[in-house]
């Protein structure tokens, strides 16, 4: 299998798509995925997003929260992430705070634990 090619959300309605999906919290991020609207497809490629609310903090705390996350998607998903889903990276405040590698291995966990639920949701034994 060929190296993962990460392509950017930009669409609200996107977003809105991924929040339906399954969804794994932990502290430091919420992980949302969902497969990939067919107009989104394209071959080896896993499509991404990141988000902040108001909640994590001012617009610095949020733009500083938001690259953290990015950083941290385009190190994991490459690796971690099966194409055909979207992706999205909410953050929280915790995310300002965490140590980059602790970041990564929470993101890691959320990845997995994701793909084990969407396993389990369409029958698959893995």
């Amino acid at each position: 299998m060929g190296a993962l090619r990460l392509a950017t959300m930009k669409k609200r309605a996107d977003f809105l798509k991924a929040a339906q999906g399954v969804r794994r919290s932990l502290n430091s991020l919420m992980l949302e995925v969902a497969p990939t609207p067919d107009y989104g497809r394209e071959p080896n490629t896993v499509r991404y997003g990141v988000t902040a609310s108001r909640k994590v903090g001012g617009a610095v705390e949020r733009n500083r929260a938001k690259r953290r996350l990015r950083e941290a998607a385009r190190a994991v998903l490459p690796l971690s992430a099966l194409a055909g889903n979207d992706y999205v990276l909410v953050a929280r405040r915790e995310t300002l705070v965490r140590p980059f590698d602790g970041l990564l291995a929470d993101l890691a966990r959320a990845l997995d634990a994701a793909h084990a639920r969407q396993r389990k949701a369409s029958g698959e034994t893995a």
